[in-house]
Formats: structure tokens, C-alpha cells, sequence
């Protein structure tokens, strides 16, 4: 019993040590792959039941899984779509039937980092096929609530080269001064006028002008101003909305607003210092400045002064580049400086990394020895952020992968030095009865 139990733990050990031959062949095949993933082996002893008066070998088995926990380094690229996460985690992906089935059919898979480009149709894909997806975000640049629990709400990222887009003006601030002295008695200063562009919902250039006019009274200064608005998007000689500002002389609060009322189409808010104004391209909010606020319009002795007059929007613009930035907001970049924010990119977890089933292309898919998966926003709980203009090397180390080779060597050696004295003792004890 003794005999035959070594020679099958010597050719366990064959095995066994073949196996990780095949685990070191692996890593070292793709230490320069891209986001791989080096194999380990885990030895563990077998053991028979044993009595006092012989030992009988059990042997040894192996178990293979993937060090998915493992973490490469990251290495600079040229291109902003080659995408890393910088930690703990993983980017979602999906292959090309995931492109038109629903989200709850998909086969949805797992990457450490990604070499992405556009396809023919503006799909970010891999050349091994694989597929990144994201949230989409709104005209806003927001998300909203999305199912972090699934990929329900993924869709598969798409960046047409050749798309346009115009942002319309919704917000205005003016920060001027107007001259103390043009509301003194015997004042002929005049109006005074201030032009601002805007854009609407096709990305036209239009204008708004402001005419100040003071009220000039007979004796003292007045402190009151009339305030014009025009649109050349429509008539521009018929006023859109008329403003009566009075500014307070008083030691603390001279030159501030003391009070304003709008009419003829605008409001006024007192307590965000706001005019509402109804243009053909949607509401537009004009900041002048709440009463008493040193912001927006003041009244002083200095002259007529546009000194910050800023707007929000953007004319029509063509694709000029696409970034992601660490939290995953993967925004395109147009030729007018427009930022817009058009998916985020997630970060995939799992309380078991090396429980993930591998696949091709170095993609890995959930199990039930992962656990399940929850998707966070890149660098927040325990993952780390998304890093463009990146990719994750492999974390084979050939060195100490070329010593487990030199070492499993010597060890199939030995184990087929067992077989062959097992035999020989064997062929010894058929030789005794002859």
C-alpha cells in the first residue's frame, strides 16, 4: 500500500507542477499585455488516513485562479481614450451583441484598462472587441439616479466626430458702474449703452441692449436711473422690459441699490438681485445685484465702467477632442472652448476580486464566488479614479516568474525521479517470485 500510494503522489506531483508550468508559460506569454492579470497556483496537501503501523502518501492537488486584485503600474500614453482605473476596480464593457440587445440581456464584462478608440459608428471599442460603457449625462452635464447595483442603466459610450453643438445664453451677470454725476441737476452726460451677445437654441449670435438713462432732476442729484432693454432677435427699437433703479446716498450703503422695479415685460427679484427676462429662445436671468449688495450695478463718481460683464453659452461649435478626468466625466471639447460633459464613467467592485471568471482579452465576468457587483463614481468608497492618457501594465515579473520556472523544473525532476524508483522497487518485488 506504502508503494503504490508514492507512486500516486509522485505522479500527482506531475501534475500538479505541470499545471503551474502552464500558469508561468501564461505570464510570462503576456507580460507585456496590457491590464493582464498574472495566474498563481495554491499547493495544498492530500491527506489518507493514516495508521501507526504505515504511512500512506495522499499526494497533493492544486487549485489555479487569477490575481485580479493585483495591481499594475500605469504608463503615460499619447491618447485620451487609453483608460486606466488607478486602484481598486474595474471599467464595465460589453461585447458587440451588447451594442443592440437591452441592457438586462447584455453580456456585461469587466477590464482593469483599455486601449479605446471610435469605431465607424462612434462606439469606444478595443481592437479585441470589447465595448465601454457609461452613464449618459444631460444637457446639464448631470447623471441623476442610476442602478449601481446592475448595468441597467449603462449605455454603450458613443462619440460622433462629427457632431455639433451650441449651448444657449440662460444667464447673464453685469457688474457696472454708473456715473454719480450724470443724475446731478444741469447734467447732459446723455444715455449710455451696453451691448451684450447671446446665443439661442441654434447657436445664433444675437444682442441685448441696455440703455441707461439718468433721471436728471431740476435741483441735488436724483440717484435714479431708467433702464431700456432691446433684443435684436426682434424689433430692435421696441423695448423687451424697462428698469427703475434708485441707488442709496447713505454713509454705509452709498452707491448701492437702494431699490429697483422692472416693468413692461421684465421682473426683478429682490432677494437674488435677478431680472427675469422672456426672449424667443427661452427665459434668460439678468444679475444686477440685490439692494445693498457691492455687487453687480453700482452708482459712484467714476465713469461709465462694463467692468464684469460675463454670460453663459456657446455658439455652434465642431468636436475637437474628448478627456476623462479622474471622477469619470468623459467630456467633449469643441472648438469654441465649450466643455460638455456626456457620460460618466463608473468603477466596478466586487468583495472577491480574484472570484471573477476570466475571459478573453482580459476582460472578466461576475460569479458566484466574486460576489455580487456594485458600481461607484471613479475615486470614491474603495475605488480608485479613472486616469486618461493611461494604460495598466502587466503584473508579471519575469524575474521571479524565470525562478518559479527554474524551481518547478527541479520539482517535476524530483517527482519523476519517484515514478521511476517506485517502478524499479516494484520491478524488484515481481522479480521475488520467480
Amino acid at each position: 500500500m506504502s508503494i503504490s500510494s508514492s507512486l500516486n503522489a509522485g505522479v500527482m506531483g506531475l501534475n500538479v507542477n505541470s499545471a503551474r508550468l502552464s500558469t508561468i508559460s501564461d505570464n510570462i506569454a503576456n507580460s507585456s499585455t496590457s491590464g493582464y492579470k498574472r495566474s498563481e497556483v495554491d499547493f495544498s496537501s492530500m491527506v489518507i488516513q493514516q495508521r501507526s503501523s504505515a504511512y500512506s502518501a495522499g499526494g497533493v492537488r492544486v487549485d489555479t485562479y487569477k490575481d485580479v486584485a493585483a495591481r499594475g503600474s500605469l504608463t503615460s500614453t499619447g491618447s485620451a481614450t487609453d483608460i486606466a482605473v488607478a486602484g481598486r476596480g474595474l471599467l464595465p464593457v460589453t461585447d458587440s451583441g451588447g451594442l443592440t440587445s437591452t441592457a438586462s440581456n447584455r453580456d456585461m464584462m469587466l477590464v482593469p484598462t483599455g486601449s479605446f478608440y471610435a469605431d465607424e459608428n462612434g462606439n469606444l471599442r478595443t481592437q479585441s472587441g470589447l465595448f465601454l460603457l457609461g452613464w449618459p449625462a444631460n444637457s446639464s452635464g448631470e447623471v441623476g439616479n442610476v442602478s449601481r447595483n446592475s448595468g441597467a442603466d449603462l449605455v454603450p459610450v458613443n462619440i460622433s466626430t462629427s457632431q455639433f453643438t451650441a449651448t444657449p445664453t440662460t444667464e447673464m451677470d453685469l457688474g457696472i458702474n454708473l456715473p454719480a454725476d450724470a443724475t446731478a441737476a444741469g447734467s447732459t452726460t446723455g444715455d449710455y449703452n451696453l451691448p451684450v451677445e447671446y446665443f439661442d437654441n441654434l447657436g445664433r449670435a444675437n444682442t441685448l441692449t441696455f440703455e441707461f438713462s439718468p433721471v436728471v432732476p431740476a435741483t441735488g442729484s436724483s440717484n435714479q436711473w431708467r433702464v431700456e432693454i432691446y433684443d435684436s432677435a426682434g424689433d430692435p427699437a421696441v423695448s423687451i422690459g424697462s428698469l427703475d433703479i434708485e441707488f442709496s446716498d447713505a454713509p454705509v450703503s452709498g452707491g448701492r441699490i437702494l431699490s429697483a422695479t422692472a416693468s413692461g415685460g421684465a421682473t426683478y427679484d429682490s432677494a437674488t438681485g435677478a431680472i427675469s427676462l422672456t426672449l424667443p429662445h427661452g427665459p434668460v436671468s439678468v444679475n444686477i445685484g440685490r439692494p445693498d449688495d457691492s455687487q453687480g450695478i453700482t452708482q459712484l463718481a467714476a465713469p461709465f465702467s462694463p467692468t464684469n460683464v460675463s454670460k453663459n453659452g456657446a455658439p455652434i461649435g465642431d468636436l475637437k477632442s474628448i478627456e476623462i478626468d479622474d471622477n469619470g466625466y468623459l467630456q467633449a471639447v469643441y472648438d469654441t472652448g465649450l466643455r460638455r460633459t456626456l457620460y460618466q464613467i463608473p468603477v466596478g467592485d466586487v468583495p472577491n476580486m480574484n472570484g471573477l471568471e476570466a475571459l478573453d482579452g482580459q476582460a472578466y465576468k461576475v460569479s458566484g464566488s466574486s460576489g455580487n457587483m456594485y458600481l461607484w463614481d471613479a475615486g470614491s468608497g474603495p475605488v480608485g479614479g479613472v486616469s486618461g492618457y493611461s494604460l495598466m501594465e502587466s503584473t508579471t515579473d519575469i524575474a521571479a516568474e524565470l525562478t518559479d520556472l527554474i524551481e518547478t523544473q527541479r520539482a517535476y525532476s524530483s517527482n519523476a525521479k519517484i515514478v521511476q524508483t517506485v517502478d524499479e522497487m516494484l520491478q524488484e518485488t515481481t522479480n521475488l517470485k520467480r
